[in-house]
């Protein structure tokens, strides 16, 4: 069990950890994030701004996992802020990001920032200006069927932008540096803001992976109980289709396939529950580049 009041202590011990930096709070699905981020803003005078791609959008309580109950008396942000069907996106997170961060500031708080969605926290932490060059269709269509040596001889045809970064671990992300290397060349008076305006610390949860395991199976279940069935067939009702429901993760692809009938419900309850498994270990997987990309993460 994880003991808030000796997280405290170190914190307010750690002379390094000033009034205005951000307590990162990050770990898999089911690990505990929220109630732990309520205890330490109970005890720290904060407000917790939320790092999560889908919790942004409202009726979509039970299958983004939002357990607002847990908050209790203390003020959440970049929760229940778009409708179903509206995009967010990375841009948009950082922007909306900044200005709670101010806002929380301004009231005399501490910030935490709490959420599972690796990707969102790494760029608050690690600007990726890159990150805002647009998906070049075209290009990606004649490239797509080039092996990865040959995609990387391309790559090494490419002006490289300055502070680029190549990751070419993948085929896929050698595509995208193409992209950017393509775009930046064609677009000379691109802008790159590279500027962290915060100090941070980051805690990491990570329950044994037997607990993790039965904390996403216990949860599933009583979600379902809860009428996360009914959610998704509400947001039909709202107008948003069974595409679209895809885009918003596990829960709702999966009960989308059930209620077309494309899997029974036994079924459709098996392979829900072995995906978000194996979600739970790429979030960790995620959590362990951005390690290895130097952000050091305190590990619960």
């Amino acid at each position: 069990m994880i003991n808030s009041q000796n997280i405290i202590t170190h914190l307010q011990e750690d002379p390094t950890f000033l009034p205005e930096d951000v307590l990162i709070i990050l770990g898999p699905t089911a690990s505990g994030k929220t109630k732990l981020a309520v205890e330490l803003a109970q005890q720290l005078n904060a407000e917790i701004i939320s790092a999560d791609s889908r919790q942004v959008y409202r009726h979509m309580n039970l299958g983004t996992g939002k357990d607002l109950h847990e908050y209790q008396n203390i003020p959440y942000h970049l929760i229940d802020i778009l409708d179903p069907g509206e995009k967010y996106n990375i841009d948009a997170f950082v922007s909306d990001f900044q200005e709670a961060y101010r806002y929380i500031l301004n009231r005399g708080k501490r910030v935490i920032v709490c959420g599972g969605t690796g990707f969102y926290i790494q760029s608050l932490l690690q600007p990726q200006p890159f990150i805002h060059v647009p998906i070049n269709p075209v290009l990606r269509a004649e490239i797509e069927s080039l092996d990865k040596e040959e995609l990387l001889n391309l790559l090494d045809k490419q002006p490289l932008p300055k502070n680029f970064k190549v990751d070419v671990s993948t085929r896929k992300r050698i595509i995208r540096a193409i992209e950017i290397c393509a775009y930046v060349a064609s677009n000379p008076d691109f802008e790159i803001n590279n500027t962290q305006t915060f100090g941070y610390k980051v805690l990491g949860l990570n329950p044994a992976v037997d607990v993790r395991r039965a904390r996403i199976s216990k949860r599933l279940k009583e979600r379902l109980n809860e009428g996360m069935l009914d959610e998704v067939k509400n947001l039909l009702d709202r107008g948003i289709s069974h595409k679209e429901l895809e885009y918003y993760g596990l829960e709702y692809k999966y009960i989308s396939y059930y209620l077309k009938g494309m899997l029974s419900y036994d079924d459709f309850y098996k392979k829900l529950e072995t995906e978000i498994h194996r979600y739970a270990k790429r979030q960790m997987t995620y959590f362990r580049k951005m390690e290895k990309d130097g952000i050091k993460i305190n590990w619960i």
